[in-house]
């Protein structure tokens, strides 16, 4: 799409937009309705539905397919389109059940919207209507192909925005069309019914199952009741639910949510979460986000004993441990805590996070990286290292996928750990399965694939340089060989002799030059090739890095790396926060590096719990039962709502009875504005959605402020670190599983174990024991990830009573002893 600014009428009204843009977006930025069911703003066209047709400068177009050119005028409706679009719709409803009543999407379905909206009140078609079988295709969803409409939105936001491609169309043995409909019929209409009797979604895999992510958006997105999660199911109407702005509680994206709550039942008038929805047209969630919402702790009242315990604990406590699932609010509190009592503030994830980003900021000049996953998706070509795209952060893995689908990108991947799923995204994605500690190596390879060498020093330049090298190889090759044959002419049976051309092979010696750093990385010797065609045209590039960075032994020669590849590369950077608010922690509190004396964990282990889980000694709420704001991925302070009420303490009350509180704890939120890059915002006035235009208006962005910049010295690779050879162990999440909060919900289904590859579990058998070089040791069921390439097993940390974090130390990587049990 084209930056040029163009100016477009549509039913007279002057409207604002680029080249290349489609009406339909155009129209919906405008607050201009179009009818459309089968088109999603983020997604490729399908002209499913047809529905959009409108006219452009006189000519009969889709809305969601035909794009806005400068002075264009268009009518959205006239006589001939009505007849059109109340046709198509009432070819929708042939044989649709009717079952309103109690169906799941009643009252927010998008059939019935625009069966009024097209005063639809007789039926003109009729066909004998196909057995359609209910399907459970997972353990959260539910697909009822008698509703069903094939729209086929769940598989494009599955395919184009997900990246699973999980299902597609497939037969559905319905009756063909009678003969004359072809010649009475509307046009469209016709071609959507036909369709529609032929067809029906199924899993892609061939099976009754779908191989994929339960990410749930493919029911998100569904106009009708075909697709519902299976906790969802005749559980209540859509009118009776109340919806409450939110942030996820889980990954690092901060996604905008809405916990939709009632009553639990007609005896009893608890509120309870019947489930989560999301803005889809504008973000997607991943499934913790939609189905990780039941973990609030419910508690009868204030327990005073274990409250008076607490305060003790404190008066006592020389160190306060806890992770990064909470507030910013809950931060500032904590780091009152430390300026008070003289405690020791010690966390894991964002520790490191705080140290790569301090040393980042020193060789950058900047107090934050420069990009977002909004700018990510914009761009043309992208990179990934450090970060397990699937695992780490969903959205940061949908940028990756998006930029192949939609933009026609290219991108780079680096992991240790082989992903079947990551190739998949396009053809123009290039994976490279490196050898633990080799991250650097990487990072080399970038700016000696991308740096404008001009803006290099010449010991940068000379180090790059010195990777490089010229060898002779014998490379086979086609030619056309002229060869002497003899030809006789059947008519007079004369002979000749005649020229000519067959194909030969020869061997030729030719001169190639070999990049040790895509040997070192175990590229292939085809990679340069590739890489000169995936660049080609591209304008925009992108750099997403995670965790693995910033755990590394040489993290601060990282931070230089990526600074200086941002720098002299001019690519968009993001980072990954390892955890729910890593980055707002980091930002707010003064941390520690080693915890002494007497611990009090805060949702973590400690001599004295404070926790939102049954064995703590105090109660405190959820996350789902707070208000308060989080820092996402893209460097902003989103609000979030209490869903549920809480009846006990808070950490608030702590400080209160210390001398230190406020009256509410969103009354914090305002004094975020003393530290550097945040705003002094009350709560209450904190916007929490999305205009039409996708513009997002959710709390505020974060200040980057400039910091004194360094000079850029980078090390040379050191090969000592990497680890080789034996068993190795990688701290990481199943792809729904990150935090206790996720863990306690009841649809969250991915169990405590090591995740290891199919052949790895061959070797391994059914349970393990993995042993650490501090004679520390787990007993882990094996369980397949059969995306999962390599021998390298992964153990999760969402278990913060595991203290998984504290047996891995300042590594994500570790060199293990495996037995089987």
């Amino acid at each position: 799409m084209s930056n040029k600014e163009i100016t477009v009428k549509i039913d007279g009204k002057e409207c604002k937009s680029v080249e290349g843009e489609y009406i339909l977006n155009v129209a919906r930025a405008n607050d201009i309705f179009i009818p459309a069911i089968c088109y999603l703003t983020r997604c490729s066209p399908t002209l499913a539905c047809r529905i959009c047709l409108v006219e452009a400068d006189g000519k009969r177009v889709y809305a969601c397919n035909a794009k806005v050119k400068d002075g264009m005028e268009v009518t959205v409706t006239n006589e001939e389109i009505l007849q059109e679009r109340r046709a198509i719709m009432e070819v929708y409803d042939v044989n649709h059940p009717l079952q309103c009543g109690v169906c799941d999407q009643s009252g927010e379905c998008e059939l019935q919207n625009y069966t009024l909206e097209l005063a639809v009140d007789s039926q003109s078609y009729a066909i004998p209507d196909t057995i359609r079988q209910n399907k459970n295709w997972s353990d959260v969803l539910h697909y009822d192909a008698g509703l069903c409409i094939v729209c086929e939105r769940c598989v494009t936001v599955c395919k184009d925005m997900i990246g699973d491609s999980a299902i597609k169309t497939g037969p559905r043995g319905g009756e063909a069309l009678p003969k004359e409909a072809k010649d009475t019929m509307p046009k469209d209409a016709y071609a959507m019914w036909n369709k529609l009797q032929k067809s029906i979604i199924v899993p892609s895999n061939g099976t009754d199952f779908t191989n994929c992510s339960d990410c749930g958006e493919c029911t998100a997105v569904c106009p009708v009741g075909a697709l519902v999660s299976r906790d969802f199911v005749y559980k209540s109407n859509a009118w009776e639910l109340k919806r409450i702005p939110a942030t996820c509680a889980h990954c690092s994206s901060g996604c905008q949510i809405y916990y939709e709550t009632k009553h639990t039942s007609i005896s009893d008038p608890t509120e309870k979460i019947y489930r989560v929805t999301n803005e889809w047209n504008y973000v997607s969630l991943c499934g913790a986000g939609r189905f990780g919402y039941d973990f609030e702790n419910r508690v009868q009242g204030k327990d005073e004993e274990a409250f008076a315990l607490a305060l003790k604990a404190f008066n006592t406590a020389q160190s306060i441990k806890f992770n990064s699932a909470i507030t910013n609010e809950e931060a500032l509190m904590l780091q009152r805590l430390k300026e008070k009592l003289g405690v020791k503030l010690i966390n894991h994830d964002a520790k490191a996070f705080k140290d790569f980003l301090a040393s980042y900021s020193k060789a950058s000049g900047k107090g934050l990286y420069g990009g977002d996953l909004k700018e990510v998706m914009k761009s043309d070509f992208v990179i990934s290292v450090g970060a397990s795209l699937r695992n780490d952060n969903p959205n940061a893995r949908y940028a990756f996928n998006h930029v192949q689908k939609m933009n026609k990108g290219a991108g780079l991947y680096f992991h240790p750990v082989g992903d079947t799923l990551v190739s998949t995204f396009g053809k123009s994605v290039e994976i490279f399965t490196h050898q633990v500690g080799q991250e650097e190596l990487a990072l080399y390879l970038i700016l000696d694939l991308f740096a404008n060498k001009e803006r290099l020093d010449d010991e940068t330049k000379e180090y790059l340089a010195s990777f490089h090298r010229h060898e002779k190889r014998i490379v086979k090759e086609k030619i056309m060989e002229e060869v002497s044959q003899s030809v006789t002419d059947k008519a007079t049976g004369e002979t000749k002799e005649v020229i000519k051309k067959v194909p030969k092979t020869i061997e030729k010696e030719i001169e190639v030059q070999i990049n040790g750093l895509v040997e070192m990385l175990g590229g292939n010797d085809a990679f340069y090739e590739n890489f000169e065609k995936m660049k080609s045209k591209k304008e925009s590039f992108s750099l997403i890095i995670g965790e693995d960075l910033y755990y590394h032994p040489h993290s601060r020669n990282l931070s230089r790396l990526v600074a200086l590849i941002e720098e002299v590369c001019d690519m968009t950077l993001v980072m990954i926060p390892p955890r729910t608010n890593s980055l707002g922690v980091a930002m707010i509190c003064d941390l520690d590096e080693e915890e002494s004396g007497y611990v009090i964990g805060y949702n973590e282990h400690g001599h004295f719990r404070l926790g939102s889980r049954g064995f703590s000694k105090l109660d405190i709420p959820a996350l789902n039962q707070q208000e308060g704001t989080f820092t996402n991925i893209n460097k902003r302070v989103v609000p979030t709502n209490a869903a549920l009420d809480y009846h006990g303490y808070e950490l608030n009350d702590i400080l209160n009875a210390l001398g230190i509180g406020m009256r509410q704890a969103i009354d914090f939120t305002p004094q975020l504005g003393r530290i550097e890059g945040f705003k002094s915002e009350n709560f209450d006035d904190l916007p929490n959605g999305y205009t039409n235009a996708g513009e997002e208006l959710r709390g505020y962005a974060l200040e980057v402020v400039e910091t004194n910049k360094e000079e850029i010295k980078v090390v040379k690779f050191d090969e000592s670190i990497v680890i080789n050879e034996g068993e190795i162990a990688y701290r990481c999440n199943p792809q729904r599983q990150f935090n206790d909060f996720t863990d306690r919900s009841s649809q969250i289904n991915e169990e405590f174990g090591a995740y290891v590859s199919p052949n790895k579990a061959k070797e391994l058998g059914e349970e393990i024991e993995v042993i650490f070089d501090q004679e520390q040791s787990f007993k882990l069921k094996v369980i397949v990830d059969d995306r999962m390439q390599g021998d390298i097993i992964a153990i999760p940390d969402y278990k913060s009573y595991q203290n998984v974090y504290g047996v891995f130390g300042r590594d994500r990587y570790k060199k293990v002893t495996i037995k089987k049990v």
